[in-house]
């Protein structure tokens, strides 16, 4: 039986495709595999009944903006939180067109964090299904009752945006206790903004300086140098990453303590103000390692020296990126 969510999201897909408005719909289909959402491409109406809405999609979507081959394609993208936060970002970077994009928006209950059903039920699932607040795992050795909440990926339940904005259509009904202070323009309440502010979910910041090298060592000495963070991460687009530069050489390129380090902070750097916090990249490590913590930090800092959120607003020049000969500090004359 297909719920209503997903004969929506399906009717939506469909239609855009038929009146020849997108020449793609990006979203999630069923996996090969338990606990899992694959990326789907389609590109014909009658295709568009395997959409899924499912908190297994681990990938965020918009990470394939900037790896479609033609950029003058019209895109459909469906929208979660973090996925219409990024797009804003992309297209505030000139990566894409938003007038090529149509975005349909979904109600997002968080993506579920595998991991952790996985280290209570074993890692031989044999299938998972959602339902309501619980999801319900099969294993060999019996039925795992979790419930959601307490499932979710940790960029999800630290999330302060779960509701698609700048879309050009919602599908679904968005929770009403939330969805007025989060629309297009809205400020966040004094309690909503100290869930992010006041509220550290990796513990960076109150520990001491020597504690937090200390722990950010410890993390990254775990790191093999796959760069499944970067693959997932829809804010690293750049032709030739500065990891992979040999003339010059920028860092370290080595599995090493230095090596690893330098990649962490100088990827870190360079998502300050772009970062969404989807989490993606957490959820694409082998290592399981969070580094999370490090752009969480940054972007904390961002907004509290310049009330700037990625993605919250239309905003073309995030402060990182803007440029005026009347700065009051002289390093940029």
């Amino acid at each position: 039986m297909v719920n209503a969510l997903n004969a929506s999201l399906r009717k939506e897909a469909s239609r855009i495709l038929q009146e020849n408005l997108v020449d793609v719909v990006i979203g999630f289909q069923a996996g090969s595999l338990p606990m899992t959402a694959q990326p789907a491409f389609v590109r014909r109406a009658g295709m568009a009944g395997i959409l899924i809405n499912s908190g297994f999609g681990a990938t965020n979507l918009a990470l394939y903006l900037t790896r479609r081959r033609h950029r003058s394609e019209r895109i459909g993208l469906v929208c979660r939180g973090c996925e219409s936060r990024a797009v804003r970002v992309l297209t505030g970077e000139r990566q894409h067109v938003r007038e090529a994009l149509y975005l349909i928006g979904i109600p997002c209950k968080g993506i579920i964090d595998r991991r952790r059903i996985e280290a209570e039920a074993g890692p031989h699932v044999l299938s998972a299904e959602e339902i309501d607040a619980e999801v319900v795992v099969t294993t060999r050795s019996g039925e795992y009752r979790f419930l959601r909440s307490e499932v979710l990926h940790g960029a999800c339940r630290q999330c302060r945006f779960p509701h698609p904005v700048g879309v050009d259509i919602t599908v679904g009904e968005l929770p009403r206790e939330r969805a007025d202070s989060l629309q297009e323009g809205g400020a966040l309440s004094a309690a909503e903004a100290g869930t992010f502010i006041g509220k550290e979910p990796c513990g960076f910041e109150s520990l001491t300086a020597d504690e937090r090298y200390a722990e950010f060592t410890r993390r990254a000495e775990r790191c093999i140098r796959c760069y499944a963070c970067r693959q997932a991460c829809p804010m690293c687009y750049c032709t030739q990453c500065f990891v992979d530069s040999t003339t010059p050489r920028w860092t370290e390129s080595t599995v090493g303590r230095a090596g690893a380090q330098a990649w962490h902070i100088m990827r870190a750097f360079h998502q300050t103000g772009r970062c969404v916090g989807c989490g993606a990249c957490e959820r694409a490590c082998p290592m399981g390692i969070k580094m999370r913590a490090l752009t969480d930090k940054l972007n904390r800092d961002m907004e509290r020296s310049y009330g700037f959120v990625p993605g919250k607003e239309e905003i073309h020049e995030p402060p990182f990126a803007a440029f005026s000969m009347d700065d009051a500090n002289r390093f940029g004359r």
